[in-house]
């Protein structure tokens, strides 16, 4: 156990943990992370099979966990999962919003259809995740932590992505609001904007083949898996920061773009072509 790990665990001695898009990639390697440090594990995902088939290997190794299928768009079905997840176990300490989905395409050429689709999933999902666990964690004594999952696309906002960048920058909007207002009642609330590393993401994307092949590439060529950006993000949450950017060549480029943003819009087309 590491030290941050022990914090985290000290904080919240209950260890009760809430995942969405817990099936796969970031969210199942966090459940995974979590599991091994004896969490109690709530997870959904829309993909109810794969879902399954998690909650049973991770139930095998030994983890206290409860699965049920569900999608974050669905704002009631969403907070009665909570709800009755709450009635089991007594709270929810730590909330991954992890659920999310991708989309390509110039601005010009991409359908209203998709961005509707990106925003309800990306955004309206994440809010419909902080408004089913945040009620119950104002009422905790020992508050909660929610940790929003956007992406380096909120940032690093290249042509042919405006649809995805512009959900992403949301949700780091949307999880900066959150920091202001709920930290009266203890939560902690982390912005995460991971770079690419390996994961299911592009099977579902929409947008042109071309595009999302690229993008699948640069993916593929990736040294970073989910289980190594799940170990640092929560490594980060339990030292409490407030925003996650990895690796550290995306950390600079953060910092960069907040000091100078018409030079780092410049650059990012020379980086891109590297």
């Amino acid at each position: 156990m590491t030290a941050a790990t022990l914090n985290l665990s000290q904080r919240f001695p209950a260890k009760r943990a809430f995942i969405t898009g817990a099936a796969s990639g970031l969210g199942l390697a966090c459940a995974e992370w979590l599991a091994r440090e004896g969490w109690r594990l709530v997870l959904t995902d829309v993909d109810e099979a794969r879902l399954s088939l998690v909650a049973d290997s991770l139930a095998r190794e030994g983890a206290q966990v409860a699965a049920a299928p569900c999608d974050v768009r669905d704002a009631a079905a969403l907070t009665r999962l909570v709800d009755d997840a709450v009635s089991a176990i007594g709270g929810i300490d730590v909330a991954l919003h992890c659920a999310g989905v991708a989309t390509a395409g110039s601005f010009t050429g991409s359908a209203p259809e998709d961005w509707q689709w990106v925003f309800d999933i990306n955004v309206h999902g994440t809010v419909n995740s902080c408004r089913a666990v945040v009620p119950h964690m104002q009422r905790q004594r020992t508050g909660g932590v929610i940790v929003n999952i956007a992406s380096a696309a909120s940032f690093v906002t290249n042509s042919h992505m405006s649809s995805y960048n512009a959900a992403k920058a949301a949700v780091v909007a949307l999880s900066e609001t959150l920091m202001q207002e709920l930290a009266q009642h203890d939560i902690q609330v982390t912005a995460a904007m991971p770079g690419f590393f390996r994961t299911r993401l592009l099977e579902s994307a929409r947008g042109p083949e071309k595009t999302v092949a690229g993008a699948r590439r640069v993916m593929e060529d990736s040294n970073l898996s989910a289980e190594v950006v799940a170990d640092a993000l929560l490594t980060a949450v339990a030292r409490g920061q407030t925003h996650f950017v990895y690796p550290g060549r995306y950390r600079t480029l953060w910092r960069l773009k907040r000091l100078m943003p018409a030079y780092f819009q410049k650059l990012v087309p020379r980086l891109l072509r590297r």
